[in-house]
């Protein structure tokens, strides 16, 4: 059978979605009758910090895109991974049809969410990350599927032996969620107080500006592909702390699936889907309040034998339901699909 000729057009390289949701499938796909060309932005979609160039940012964005664009009028189908300028739906509607978005956040919750709907609505079908995302996006779109971000699992993989030294606690992820980070503050410096053994790691792209905790128990480790994975395989502990919301619910527990697929179990905010993962097998823990997320940090740090239990018990779970593998199969015949038109046209789709 011929395959199908898909281009798929995302943010740049180290954006995390970019690289989960549709690089990490260039080979797999291929082995599912897709040929998918992955174009990632030159020119980051998120606005520069210094003001006075963001004039000169947004038609430079835009005119990185044009080749792109170009390129999906020669293939069978158009795979967005969300907006080209952030916040905005400027050319995509330019692309080749028929076009199928992929989001995995609660987008629309930026600038009253008018661009989210206009990209939707402009699409034959969304592959939405997680069932709260699907259920707001039918509204503007048909077809909508569910697709949960995959884990490379032979790349994140456990430990291949046992860390002798001082169990860490951390937490892994992008500064713009610090925030969530910060207010779990006063239940971390209780657990280094309580366990003067234990330290936390951080890993992002910038260090957090913690206000009360002892810095000689905190180590930071700047973000890179190269580090990623043996950073999470140093863990005791994966943290996910979450502020209740649309936009927490949108989330895709993707750093949660990171930690259990490294064998290290979780302690998260039992919100949106991080509580379908957790009701899915005995894989973390869930904390709402100080007191219960001192209770699961240090429970998890005093019992070796449990921590193990979990971690063996999270890697199975996503191996078995959200490895590459598994999920690629999923997105192989949702857009054979779209490409056929097999499933009725959204009826919006204009190049």
């Amino acid at each position: 059978m011929a395959k199908i000729k898909v281009v798929g057009i995302t943010g740049n390289v180290t954006t995390p979605s970019a690289r989960f949701r549709v690089g990490q499938f260039v080979k797999p796909l291929a082995q599912h009758g897709v040929d998918l060309a992955w174009r990632p932005a030159p020119v980051s979609a998120y606005p520069p910090q210094r003001r006075w160039l963001r004039p000169l940012w947004a038609p430079v964005t835009l005119a990185a895109r044009v080749p792109d664009i170009i390129r999906t009028h020669q293939a069978d189908l158009t795979l967005l991974n969300r907006e080209f300028l952030s916040t905005f739906a400027t050319i995509e509607r330019w692309t080749g049809c028929p076009r199928v978005l992929d989001v995995d956040d609660a987008i629309w919750v930026r600038r009253g969410g008018g661009y989210a709907q206009r990209l939707a609505r402009e699409s034959d079908m969304v592959i939405a990350g997680n069932s709260f995302l699907a259920e707001w996006f039918s509204r503007f779109c048909k077809r909508v599927e569910i697709l949960p971000t995959a884990v490379d699992t032979n790349r994140f993989h456990p430990a291949t032996r046992e860390s002798t030294q001082p169990a860490v606690i951390g937490w892994s992820g992008t500064s713009v969620n610090f925030r969530f980070l910060q207010e779990l503050e006063p239940a971390l410096r209780k657990v280094l107080q309580e366990r003067p053994d234990a330290r936390l790691a951080i890993c992002a792209d910038r260090p957090p500006n913690f206000l009360s905790l002892p810095m000689d128990r905190v180590d930071f480790i700047p973000w890179s592909p190269a580090i990623e994975v043996s950073f999470i395989q140093s863990l005791a502990i994966g943290l996910m702390p979450l502020t209740d919301g649309e936009w927490a619910r949108g989330k895709c527990s993707y750093k949660m699936l990171l930690y259990l697929a490294c064998g290290v179990p979780a302690v998260v905010s039992p919100v949106g889907m991080n509580q379908e993962i957790l009701a899915a097998g005995s894989v973390g823990l869930a904390a709402s309040d100080e007191r219960e997320w001192v209770s699961a940090m240090v429970d998890l740090l005093d019992d070796a034998a449990d921590r193990r239990c979990r971690g063996e018990n999270g890697r199975r779970l996503v191996v078995e339901k959200f490895s590459v593998d598994v999920v690629a199969r999923h997105l192989s015949e949702f857009l054979k699909q779209a490409a056929a038109g097999s499933y009725g046209s959204n009826g919006s789709c204009v190049a």
